[in-house]
C-alpha cells in the first residue's frame, strides 16, 4: 500500500465582480487547470461564482456545489441563523479537507475577493492547521461598481466607509452622514430603509445605485430615480469630493 506523501492545497480564488476578462492571470490559470472545483450557491440555482467561469472548466472537472441551508429565510439576528450556517461551514470544511488530505488540490470559486465579506473566509478560518490554504485576491464588487459609475470614489484625504444595508436604520443614517465617500452593499430587500437613511443624512442627491456591475445587465442610476427593490448584486455609491490639485 502506497502512503500519500503530499497534501493537496485548497485555493480560494477571487473571480472579480462578474466578467471573465477581469480575472487575474493566476486565477484564470487555476480555474482552467482545476480537477476539483467547489462553489457556494443557493439551493436549486447554479450560483453566481459558477456562472462567471462557464466555459472555462476542464471537461473532466469534478464539481462540488455547496448549497446554503438558509439565506434570507431567517433574520440574521435570530440565533438559528448562526447555528445553521456554522453547521453548514463545518460540513463544507470536512468535505474539502478530506479531498486535500487525500492529495487533491481544490479550487474554491469566490465572487469578488475571497477576504472581503465572502463565504470563503468561514472555510479559511476552519481549515487553518488542517490543510494548506492559498488565496488569490480578486477585484471587489465595489471596485467594479465605482468603475461602472464613471467617477472616482475618493479624492485626497476622503474617508471611505463601507456599510451593509442590513444594519439598523439609525446606524446607517449616522454613518452615511459622517463619511466623505460611501459604499453600501447587501441592499436586496433593504432598499426602502436605505433610501430613508440616505435622505435623513442629507445625501440623497449624490447617491447612485449600480446593479450587476461588470455583468451584461449592468445598470447605473440615481437613487432618487430608483423605485423598485434592487437585486442582491447592487451597490450604492456616494462619491467623495475631497482635496485635489
Amino acid at each position: 500500500m502506497n502512503a500519500i506523501t503530499t497534501i493537496g492545497t485548497i485555493h480560494g480564488v477571487g473571480l472579480g465582480p462578474g466578467a471573465q476578462d477581469l480575472l487575474s492571470v493566476r486565477a484564470d490559470r487555476l480555474v482552467r487547470g482545476a480537477r476539483h472545483v467547489a462553489y457556494f450557491r443557493k439551493a436549486g440555482r447554479p450560483g453566481q461564482a459558477r456562472r462567471i467561469v462557464e466555459g472555462m472548466l476542464r471537461t473532466d472537472v469534478i464539481e462540488i456545489p455547496m448549497e446554503y441551508p438558509v439565506t434570507t429565510e431567517i433574520p440574521v439576528t435570530d440565533p438559528r441563523y448562526n447555528q445553521c450556517l456554522s453547521a453548514f461551514y463545518a460540513d463544507c470544511t470536512a468535505r474539502l479537507a478530506t479531498l486535500a488530505l487525500g492529495g487533491a488540490d481544490v479550487v474554491v470559486l469566490c465572487e469578488g475577493d475571497p477576504f472581503f465579506y465572502g463565504s470563503f473566509m468561514h472555510l479559511h478560518s476552519r481549515l487553518s492547521g488542517i490543510a494548506p490554504v492559498a488565496v488569490v485576491p480578486g477585484i471587489s464588487g465595489m471596485a467594479g461598481a465605482w468603475t461602472a459609475s464613471g467617477a472616482p470614489i475618493s479624492w485626497g484625504d476622503d474617508v471611505l466607509t463601507v456599510l451593509m444595508a442590513t444594519m439598523a436604520e439609525e446606524e446607517l443614517t449616522r454613518r452615511i452622514r459622517d463619511t466623505d465617500a460611501l459604499v453600501v452593499m447587501k441592499i436586496g430587500r433593504n432598499l426602502a430603509k436605505l433610501r430613508r437613511a440616505v435622505i435623513a443624512a442629507g445625501r440623497a442627491e449624490s447617491a447612485w445605485l449600480v446593479e450587476h456591475a461588470a455583468m451584461p445587465d449592468q445598470r447605473v442610476s440615481r437613487l432618487v430615480e430608483a423605485d423598485r427593490v434592487t437585486p442582491y448584486f447592487s451597490i450604492l455609491l456616494i462619491h467623495g469630493q475631497g482635496r485635489r490639485p
